[in-house]
């Protein structure tokens, strides 16, 4: 790892705007200093008025080491034994040319696989050239969306079809804000500020999370529940609240479909049934249904952590359904925060030429191991391709990932801004940009501003942009088609619509509010309306009942294996696995536990131990913590392999055949395990 990074060159400091493009909600606008060619501090900028000025401690301390420390990739290699090689871009690129068309002409074009995800949420970055490609190519494609937020937007969608939710901007509007399995001081920032202002002003905030986050502590109400019970707490909610018949009949009659059978469904669980499964009190329970009752303008924001059981579904369709029973659609500050970033009109299937999808098979994400290592499949997988992505670091089941990468009949060809856990296990390596050097345009998924980002300095080294890549890869393998020839400009101007100018025209250093600065201008049940095939909200969904036989919100209990659950939340140090190279995740991984499960092991603060099960073991350093539950354990997710001594991650423990009630999902939190003296 990075150790003594120097950050302070000497000489005339540049001031520059930028946008940070990471795997995190608030894509915050950025000002970056910028001496001889070097990144040397990165603050937020008031580009962005969500953003306005503030980014997370973990984007401040570590983009400097990132884009210029001594993991940063600068120039293409190819493995020599256990060794890598500079070589040439040219040679890089026959290489790869080589390793793809020996497993096309021995399987066909299905045997390559590229295995990307979502490191940079630049639109060119993230999927352009690289998907035209592909499917150019006719490889396997890959269904992303299991791997992570897929289960929230699906849920999401089954209520509200692809209309926009309400950005956490608007919440300043609420009297009542319901912070739902979302760890916003790590994970989504900027939404704490909107929270100041609803308390500030006379409004509650209510915090439902298995831990003690620094958000609980500034909240009106703390229900620490039970992992993966969240569906029972909220169709309890419901039927409680249609007992004391204070559901606001006229809008659900109005703007909600199902309502009788999701009613007729919630009865089933009592208070007492919320007390024995979920682990919350009665009191609370009364208390929490009396603020909701009371609530002139609720809103309701639901993090990724509640998808990740096997309910997790379920459990955000129950969170979110509350709003539209009470009625709390259809003024300022009331509904879900959620899918803000649909107000920008993204044109995504021109950016990506999606009419050159081929007719190819998709594999589920999560079953990319599976996939590569099964050797007697009609099509067996003979390249892989992994971009964006680090899935060492990211994916369940750890080892078999990294067996599925070594295995000797896959070349496999990676392209990075560090050299991951992943790159090592490449057979060829393209050291590509990272967003501070080539152009790109953003919206976000957690609000509803536009951005545009130039360089603000030179490429490193011989890193390309993900673009210009696929460009020269296009050309090695003889893609003489006009969309190969786009420009980054062209890309851009692909993207999206509705910004009274050409993308690729858009002023740096500004941001524009699409659908009004909080996001007044379109409000489901009043501007818009949901877009879904009832034209209403739809509490019982029959097209999830028609894919999954899940109409209505389900509670699936799985049985714990092992004495302790395993919760893999957001780490304060990175984001995803990204900077998980850099100085400040340096050394051993933090668990952790409640004070009476540590007794029960003989545990001590601090002591070195091993999180273990049948897939694996991790060294970790103990952190004994009154603010987790007894029988739930916590370890931030997207540690690098050399953290622990075993070569693994939690992510080891994780199966990899976890999966939710809806898209075949993955219930990272279904996860049992044990801990012993290391």
């Amino acid at each position: 790892m990075a150790k003594d990074f120097d950050t302070q060159p000497k000489g005339e400091i540049k001031v520059l705007p930028s946008v940070c493009p990471l795997d995190c909600p608030d894509t915050c606008s950025l000002s970056v200093d910028v001496i001889d060619n070097r990144v040397t501090k990165v603050r937020g900028s008031g580009a962005n008025a969500y953003t306005a000025g503030v980014i997370c401690n973990k984007v401040a301390r570590s983009y400097p080491e990132f884009v210029h420390g001594p993991n940063r990739l600068t120039h293409p290699m190819k493995r020599v034994g256990d060794q890598f090689e500079q070589v040439t871009w040219e040679e890089a690129l026959d290489l790869v040319h080589a390793g793809f068309s020996k497993a096309t002409s021995s399987y066909g074009p299905q045997s390559v696989m590229p295995l990307n995800y979502a490191g940079p949420h630049g639109l060119l970055a993230e999927g352009s050239m690289d998907l035209r490609f592909f499917y150019r190519l006719g490889a396997t494609l890959l269904d992303r969306k299991p791997l992570c937020g897929g289960v929230r937007g699906a849920a999401y969608s089954s209520l509200f079809g692809a209309t926009p939710g309400m950005p956490p901007a608007q919440a300043v509007h609420s009297d009542l804000v319901m912070i739902w399995g979302s760890n916003i001081t790590v994970a989504n920032l900027h939404f704490t500020r909107v929270l100041k202002e609803v308390r500030k002003a006379g409004g509650r905030v209510v915090v439902i999370d298995p831990k003690r986050i620094k958000q609980a502590q500034q909240a009106d109400l703390f229900l620490q529940i039970k992992p993966g019970t969240d569906v029972v707490l909220g169709l309890a909610l419901a039927a409680e609240l249609h007992r004391r018949g204070v559901l606001n009949d006229g809008f659900v009659d109005e703007w909600t479909h199902g309502a009788d059978e999701y009613l007729s469904h919630a009865a089933q669980y009592s208070v007492a049934d919320v007390v024995q499964i979920c682990r919350i009190s009665e009191g609370a329970f009364h208390q929490l249904a009396d603020w909701i009752a009371d609530a002139k303008a609720m809103a309701t924001c639901v993090g990724v952590g509640l998808e990740r059981s096997a309910s997790g579904g379920a459990a955000i369709r129950a969170a979110m359904s509350l709003n539209a029973l009470m009625g709390q659609h259809g003024r300022l500050g009331a509904g879900v925060v959620s899918k803000s970033g649909a107000m920008v009109d993204k044109t995504l299937d021109q950016l990506q030429n999606a009419d050159a999808m081929p007719d190819a098979r998709v594999v589920n994400i999560l079953d990319a191991a599976k996939v590569i290592l099964d050797r007697t499949a009609d099509v067996p997988i003979g390249a892989v391709m992994v971009y964006n992505h680090n899935p060492v670091a990211t994916h369940p089941d750890q080892a078999n990932m990294i067996k599925a990468l070594q295995h000797p009949d896959v070349f496999v060809v990676g392209c990075d801004v560090a050299m991951t856990d992943s790159m090592k296990l490449c057979d060829v390596i393209l050291p590509a940009c990272t967003h501070f050097e080539h152009d790109d345009i953003f919206g976000s998924y957690g609000h509803n501003h536009v951005q545009r980002a130039a360089p603000v300095i030179a490429p490193v080294g011989e890193s390309l942009p993900n673009t210009e890549i696929f460009r020269r890869l296009a050309a090695r393998f003889g893609f003489e088609e006009p969309m190969f020839k786009a420009t980054d400009d062209e890309l851009m101007d692909q993207s999206m619509t509705g910004l009274g100018m050409k993308p690729s025209e858009f002023p740096l250093g500004t941001s524009k509010p699409i659908g009004g600065d909080i996001g007044e201008e379109k409000i489901i049940c009043a501007s818009i309306t949901p877009a879904t095939p009832s034209g209403k909200i739809e509490l019982y969904s029959e097209d999830l009942e028609s894919r999954f036989q899940a109409g209505l919100p389900r509670y699936i209990d799985v049985p714990k294996t092992r004495s302790l659950t395993l919760v893999t939340p957001s780490s304060d140090k990175r984001i995803n696995a990204t900077f998980g190279g850099c100085s400040q995740s340096d050394g051993i991984e933090r668990l952790e536990m409640h004070p009476k499960d540590a007794e029960a092991r003989g545990l001590s603060d601090g002591q070195k131990v091993v999180l273990w099960n049948e897939l694996g073991e991790v060294t970790l350093s103990l952190w004994v913590s009154d603010a987790v539950q007894p029988g739930v354990v916590f370890v931030p997710k997207g540690a690098w392999c050399e953290t622990s001594e075993t070569g693994l991650t939690v992510n080891a423990l994780i199966s990899a055949d976890s999966r939710c009630d809806l898209i075949q999902g993955a219930a990272y939190y279904d996860t049992f395990v044990d801990v012993r003296s290391a």
